[in-house]
């Protein structure tokens, strides 16, 4: 049973109680608060008036995270060319360097089409 769920509220309906568990999970998956008070058929109000349901909604982002980059990290570091790449520039600060050599000492050619003349 929940710490603050159970007992009615004074002059008004009973409190529902809040899966905290199931918050922290789908914190975990990125859930929107608004998704998240939808499954436990609450507002999004009452969920954000909770101080429980507000830190385990970050810690539950935090986690979804760090798997996130842990699975990236596996897939990089069993050789996959895109994803060390990928994190090579998110993480290292690498990036690609792309030549443009332009000779002015050159003059540029110009081809009109006469029915480019034509008005």
């Amino acid at each position: 049973m929940s710490d603050t769920l159970a007992t009615k509220h004074p002059g008004g309906r009973p409190r529902k109680e809040l899966d905290y568990t199931l918050i922290k999970k789908l914190a975990s998956l990125h859930c929107t608060q608004d998704e998240i008070a939808s499954v436990l058929e609450v507002s999004t109000r009452t969920l954000l008036r909770d101080e429980k349901f507000c830190q385990l909604y970050k810690n539950g982002l935090d986690n979804g995270r760090i798997a996130l980059r842990r699975s990236q990290f596996k897939k990089a570091l069993s050789g996959d060319t895109s994803m060390l790449i990928w994190l090579g520039k998110q993480l290292l600060g690498q990036k690609d360097h792309i030549k443009n050599d332009v000779d002015v000492s050159q003059p540029i050619k110009l081809v009109v089409d006469d029915a480019d003349l034509r008005v």
